[in-house]
């Protein structure tokens, strides 16, 4: 088995803000896996959020054996963008070798398109308002929040999409009393979701709070070793790959916290569509899509995923699986 790890960089359309900085570019690393004639692909976006790098990435994949199985993984490499990118090849490469998809090899039906969240970054209210008129035909919006100001930038993007539904992705940004504070007027204004309001070391305070609108885990919420920690405080638990560690803990994840009553998100980092393409797997059935990482870029890979009217599609073989 020969293991090959590239770095691939892609334009954004417009620089993406959130409440911890701005980019202009995703930098993501390709794992390419071969066994002679068939090879398999993945991607992982490192996160400065969890002390990942490229180079501190890289590094764990570089240290793997030089031969080793995907149920070998989870005591190879920790929860996260290496054991994600790693995982998602060898799927692919299974696929391949097999003449089968994903799915197949999964025991999963085969997948449908999934209508996926817009993401509007953060940005002063007159011009997300302006954002949200440009994207008002979209039927699900999510807006980056997370600042001392955020109720101006909500009325605004309400004002310039007043038929979308909306999601809040605070970021981490505000505490149990601003929740608390804001949670009438995010139900007044007809927002299904809110997306870690507290930081993830101080979610206890969600616990006894009032939660008129549902309440997601995103920074809390890794792998299955997260859930017993997320009981009393979360109604919905975002998975995303490149948290869980690949495809196949992702699954199992949203198995489990289904079997617990949590409602499913499946989210994204900043990527291209084949870091999306496993995840359009996770997302079925889910209440919440969140895969418009590609939606967001000035170039994509070729094939890329399609995005209609119905959603996200799922990945042609040639992109993955």
């Amino acid at each position: 088995m020969q293991l090959e790890v590239t770095r691939d960089v892609f334009r954004l359309a417009q620089a993406f803000t959130i409440s911890r900085g701005s980019r202009t570019e995703a930098k993501v690393l390709t794992v390419h896996i071969s066994d002679g004639p068939w090879r398999g692909r993945g991607e992982c976006v490192p996160y400065a959020r969890y002390d990942e790098t490229l180079d501190s990435v890289e590094a764990q994949i570089a240290g793997l054996p030089g031969s080793f199985t995907r149920d070998d993984l989870a005591g190879l490499l920790p929860a996260g963008a290496a054991r994600n990118a790693v995982d998602c090849a060898l799927w692919d490469l299974e696929a391949k070798r097999a003449g089968r998809r994903a799915w197949d090899l999964a025991g999963l039906a085969a997948p449908g398109p999934e209508v996926s969240a817009y993401t509007l970054s953060l940005d002063t209210p007159e011009r997300m308002e302006a954002a949200a008129r440009t994207h008002a035909h979209r039927p699900l919006l999510k807006i980056k929040l997370g600042t001392p100001d955020d109720m101006p930038r909500l009325e605004a993007v309400r004002r310039g999409a007043p038929e979308a539904q909306i999601i809040v992705d605070a970021n981490e940004g505000w505490s149990a009393p601003v929740y608390a504070d804001l949670a009438p007027h995010l139900q007044r204004l007809g927002v299904a979701l809110v997306e870690q309001p507290l930081p993830a070391g101080e979610d206890d305070a969600l616990v006894g709070l009032d939660r008129p609108v549902p309440v997601c885990a995103d920074e809390s919420c890794h792998d299955r070793a997260s859930l017993p920690g997320l009981k009393g405080k979360y109604d919905v638990v975002n998975i995303k790959l490149d948290k869980t560690g690949g495809l196949t803990e992702a699954l199992a994840l949203r198995d489990a916290a289904r079997s617990e009553g949590y409602g499913i998100m499946v989210g994204c980092m900043v990527g291209s569509s084949l870091a999306m393409a496993p995840a359009v797997l996770v997302a079925q059935g889910a209440m919440v899509t969140d895969l418009d990482g590609p939606l967001l870029l000035a170039e994509d890979r070729d094939p890329p995923l399609r995005y209609d009217a119905d959603g996200v599609h799922p990945p042609e073989a040639a992109l993955w699986g």
